[in-house]
């Protein structure tokens, strides 16, 4: 017979195909500092309630540190016939401390003890991903200062529109990485939830105490039903949904940045460090890295939908298809992370071509609804405006001209309420400044928008990945 735990049920030994069929051991192995600081809490809880004695507890918690410090030093063996780290370190301890290390999985299964490793990890995640973010929103707001006069062709349908500023084009991107960080702050309230005492589904005969382990283990709230202490995937699926937004904004952006630094935009350049060449055409420089980045947002679309399907059938409470959840969840949070690291590193070093920016915007009649507002000011109803501008544009494009270079005699033309003043509406900076409604490209108001993100960002509790409403309602 084999050393399982389940040995006592079993009259023949596990075929080694099954143990590695069904070892996860290489894909949870990083959640030892969870497991074992897991363990110290429960040995400590389950002294103070006298199931075990402190100096039991005290021998248990000195053993599993010093597994710890093996496994940080990577001095520990693996082995697929222990299947999970939690039965790893539970036979290592017994190697370490003798047969009182049987005594620690006492009030416990593997159940709630992976659900626990699984909130514990994800809420330390959670707090720098949100941190992170900060950092990134820090990036574009200087980046958006750096570009407060900067005017570009601002677009719908990938045509030319409006004139905006590109540091209201960069502030967009603030507000959407914003609304990221607080996906994960709110998130974060259902993950920090302690989940251990459920044990295998129903709870545990022993007198535990379940908020002493969760005040332990800095958790302000344990779950209400041990059912679905064990069962809950739930927080997950609420980080990579999180996650699969934010890696949206990713990867907007990272288009905008490779169309910007092609030739036919020319806005932007790439530094030489976030970029590479060709291995056939030597003139080529190309933006790899907001390519992967885009790329690898399918990755976390990919992980979300296959924790989705695999949740959606299963029957309570806990199943081993549930093994399956830390390979997909561990993509997600490592692409997300890697993403946010290279992404922070990589805007500030973006070299911008004002000039070729301003002359795009200054061609394709992108001040034809100023025109119009124009005329809606001499009492023009708008949709007589519009369609005055429209013929008007139509000979333009006649002529080879934007509406700007035509003469007074020909705006005139068009309508008898065009005067002389007609061509101070048409400039660039009048357009934009004109354009003062609250969250305007005006400049005014992106110095405003600059200033009040400044200020949140030196306020936001969420800068160390903390919340005012980091307590659970559970």
């Amino acid at each position: 017979m084999s050393d399982k735990p389940w040995d006592g049920r079993f009259s023949e030994r596990t075929d080694t195909s099954v143990e590695a069929f069904t070892s996860s051991i290489q894909i949870d192995k990083r959640l030892y500092p969870y497991d074992i600081e897991g363990s110290v809490a429960h040995c400590r809880m389950l002294a103070k309630v006298g199931v075990i004695t402190d100096a039991e507890s005290g021998e248990l918690a000195e053993g599993l540190w010093r597994i710890k410090r093996e496994l940080d030093q990577g001095n520990f063996q693996f082995d697929d016939s222990l299947e999970d780290i939690h039965m790893h370190i539970e036979a290592r301890l017994l190697q370490q401390v003798g047969k009182v290390a049987q005594k620690l999985h006492t009030a416990r299964s593997r159940n709630d003890q992976v659900a626990l490793d699984a909130r514990m990890f994800l809420r330390d995640v959670t707090r720098r991903v949100i941190e992170r973010l900060h950092d990134l929103r820090k990036v574009l707001v200087d980046l958006a200062e750096k570009n407060i006069d900067t005017v570009m062709p601002g677009y719908t349908h990938l045509q030319r529109a409006q004139p905006v500023l590109l540091g209201h084009h960069w502030m967009a991107y603030y507000e959407m990485f914003s609304r990221d960080a607080e996906r994960f702050a709110d998130s974060l309230k259902r993950t920090n939830v302690m989940p251990l005492g459920a044990a295998a589904l129903a709870g545990t005969t022993y007198p535990i105490d379940r908020h002493h382990t969760a005040e332990l283990l800095d958790f302000p709230a344990v779950s209400a039903n041990s059912m679905d202490s064990v069962a809950d995937r739930d927080f997950m699926l609420e980080f990579m949904s999180a996650a699969s937004i934010c890696m949206v904004h990713f990867s907007r952006m990272s288009e905008e940045l490779i169309l910007w630094s092609s030739a036919e935009f020319r806005f932007i350049e790439l530094a030489d460090a976030f970029a590479t060449g060709s291995s056939i055409m030597p003139q080529k420089k190309n933006p790899d890295i907001p390519e992967l980045i885009r790329g690898k947002t399918g990755r976390v679309f990919g992980d979300l939908v296959a924790l989705l399907t695999l949740m959606k059938s299963l029957p309570m409470t806990y199943n081993r298809d549930m093994q399956e959840d830390k390979p997909l969840l561990f993509d997600a949070v490592d692409t997300l992370q890697s993403c946010l690291d290279i992404t922070i590193k990589m805007l500030p070093t973006l070299a911008v071509n004002r000039e070729n920016m301003r002359q795009a915007a200054s061609v394709g009649f992108l001040n034809a609804t100023d025109m119009a507002d124009y005329l809606v000011g001499q009492g023009v109803p708008f949709r007589s405006a519009h369609s005055i501008v429209g013929q008007a544009v139509a000979y333009a494009l006649a002529q080879g001209k934007e509406l700007h270079a035509l003469s007074f005699k020909e705006l005139s033309g068009f309508s008898k309420q065009i005067q002389t003043d007609i061509f101070d509406h048409l400039t660039l900076e009048n357009m934009i400044d004109r354009r003062r409604s609250a969250g305007g490209t005006a400049t005014d108001n992106v110095r405003d928008a600059i200033a009040a993100a400044r200020q949140r960002l030196a306020e936001d509790p969420r800068r160390e990945g903390k919340t005012a409403d980091d307590k659970g309602t559970h």
